[in-house]
C-alpha cells in the first residue's frame, strides 16, 4: 500500500550531518542538534540532503543517521531522507533500507556524476518508486546537479503514484507557476532554495526546505508562519533581513558556509568531509561578519550574549 499522506508544508531544514574531530560521524552531536531544530517549532527534517553530505557519507554511515533521526524525531515531524546515490541500484536500495528503518518521506535525486537523458531520468525515478511504498519528493537542483527536471518530465511522470512532491531549487521563481499551470495540485511543491523561497510561498509552494534555517531557525519558522496567516509585511521584513545570509544557499560552498553559520550561533560544528574544507581567508571573515550583524538584529529569535565562530 502506497503511503502518500505526508503534510509537505512548513518549514523542513536541510538538517547537517555533524562530525567529531577526527571527522567520524558523531551521531549523539547530530542528534542533538536535529532536536534543537524541532524544539525551535520546525516541521521536518531532510536527513542527508546537500546540506547533510550524503556523498560524503559510507552506506553503513547513512543507515546509523537515519536509524538516529528517526529516533531523535519521536513523531514531532516527518524524516525525509535523501537519495542521492551513484547508481539506480543503490538507490533502489537505500529507498528499500530507508522505509525499513522507519522515515517517512524520500528525497530523490538524479543518479551522481552521470548527466541523464529524459528517458534515463524517468527510469531512475521510476525504479526508486517502485520499491518502496514512501511518499517521494523529487529534487531539482540544476545548478547543483546539472539535470533540469522539466514540466514535461513531471508530466510523464504523473502516473506514478508515490511521486507526490517536488523540491523546487532552480533560481527562477516561474517555475513555481509553470507546475501549478500545466499539473495543477498533482504535486506538492515546496520552495527549496533559499533566496527566492518567500517567492516561491507567494507562488503557491506548501513549505520551505531550508538551508539557513539550521542556524536561524525561529526566524524561518516565523516567515512561513506569517506568509500563511497573510501578513506579508512581516514576512518581508524578515526576509529582507534575512535574505543577505540566504544568498550563501545558492553558492558552491553553501555546505561550509551553513555549518559556519551553525557553528556562530553555537548549534553545531563546521567541520566537513573533504573535498569539502572549512571556509579560509576572506570568505570565512565574509561569512563570519554576515551571521555575526544577522544574530545582533535578529527579528525574531534571542540574540546570543557571546557568538562562537571557532
Amino acid at each position: 500500500m502506497t503511503k502518500t499522506t505526508l503534510d509537505w508544508t512548513g518549514v523542513i531544514p536541510a538538517a547537517t550531518t555533524q562530525f567529531d574531530t577526527e571527522l567520524n560521524v558523531d551521531l549523539a552531536e547530530t542528534q542533538r542538534v536535529q532536536d534543537a531544530l524541532f524544539q525551535d517549532g520546525v516541521d521536518g527534517l531532510v536527513v542527508m540532503g546537500t546540506v547533510g553530505e550524503n556523498n560524503s557519507l559510507e552506506p553503513d554511515e547513512k543507515r546509523a543517521i537515519l536509524k538516529a533521526a528517526v529516533e531523535t524525531a519521536k513523531g514531532r515531524g516527518p524524516v525525509i531522507t535523501g537519495v542521492s546515490e551513484l547508481t539506480t541500484a543503490r538507490a533502489v536500495q537505500y529507498a528499500r533500507d530507508a522505509e525499513e528503518i522507519g522515515v517517512d518521506a524520500l528525497m530523490v535525486l538524479p543518479a551522481m556524476v552521470y548527466v541523464p537523458t529524459p528517458e534515463e531520468l524517468a527510469a531512475h525515478f521510476r525504479a526508486v518508486a517502485a520499491a518502496t511504498s514512501l511518499p517521494i519528493m523529487l529534487y531539482n537542483n540544476p545548478p547543483a546537479y546539472r539535470v533540469s527536471l522539466s514540466v514535461a518530465d513531471l508530466e510523464g511522470l504523473s502516473d506514478v503514484k508515490n511521486i507526490v512532491a517536488v523540491k523546487e531549487s532552480a533560481p527562477d521563481s516561474r517555475r513555481f507557476t509553470d507546475i501549478f499551470n500545466a499539473l495543477g495540485d498533482r504535486y506538492k511543491v515546496l520552495a527549496g532554495l533559499d533566496d527566492v523561497a518567500l517567492e516561491g510561498l507567494l507562488l503557491g509552494a506548501t513549505g520551505w526546505i531550508s538551508g539557513l534555517t539550521n542556524a536561524f531557525p525561529e526566524e524561518s519558522v516565523e516567515l512561513v508562519a506569517a506568509v500563511n496567516r497573510g501578513d506579508i509585511e512581516r514576512a518581508r521584513e524578515i526576509y529582507r533581513w534575512f535574505l543577505p545570509l540566504l544568498h550563501l544557499d545558492a553558492d558552491p560552498d553553501l555546505v561550509q558556509c551553513i555549518k559556519l553559520a551553525e557553528q556562530i550561533m553555537g548549534r553545531g560544528s563546521e567541520r566537513v568531509r573533504m573535498p569539502r574544507m572549512p571556509l579560509a581567508g576572506e570568505r570565512r571573515r565574509q561569512v563570519i561578519a554576515m551571521v555575526e550583524k544577522a544574530a545582533a538584529t535578529r527579528p525574531v529569535g534571542a540574540r546570543p550574549g557571546k557568538l562562537r565562530a571557532g
